[in-house]
């Protein structure tokens, strides 16, 4: 079982095998969650929708639903056989 020290500023060092499986590095945001029995869960943070605000550049014309819809199922469907050969 992988452990760690604190040191005397609070810090703790997360083992390297502990990172990959939680899928975390550097710039990462780890929450720490109560448990009801005084114990806590930490886990990697969840990026709020809101973070992507100003992400993706604004389409010149809009695109209904059924468009759109359209076009990530061709998109999926180019990404899955993306490599294959007829």
């Amino acid at each position: 079982m992988p452990t760690s020290k604190m040191t005397s500023k609070g810090q703790v060092t997360i083992p390297i095998e502990v990172r990959k499986d939680m899928g975390v590095g550097t710039g990462s945001t780890l929450e720490f969650l109560p448990d009801k029995d005084r114990a806590w869960k930490v886990v990697r943070k969840k990026r709020s929708i809101m973070e992507l605000a100003g992400f993706f550049e604004l389409a010149s014309t809009p695109i209904s639903i059924p468009d759109m819809d359209v076009k990530l199922r061709q998109h999926a469907v180019k990404e899955h056989f993306a490599g294959e050969e007829n």
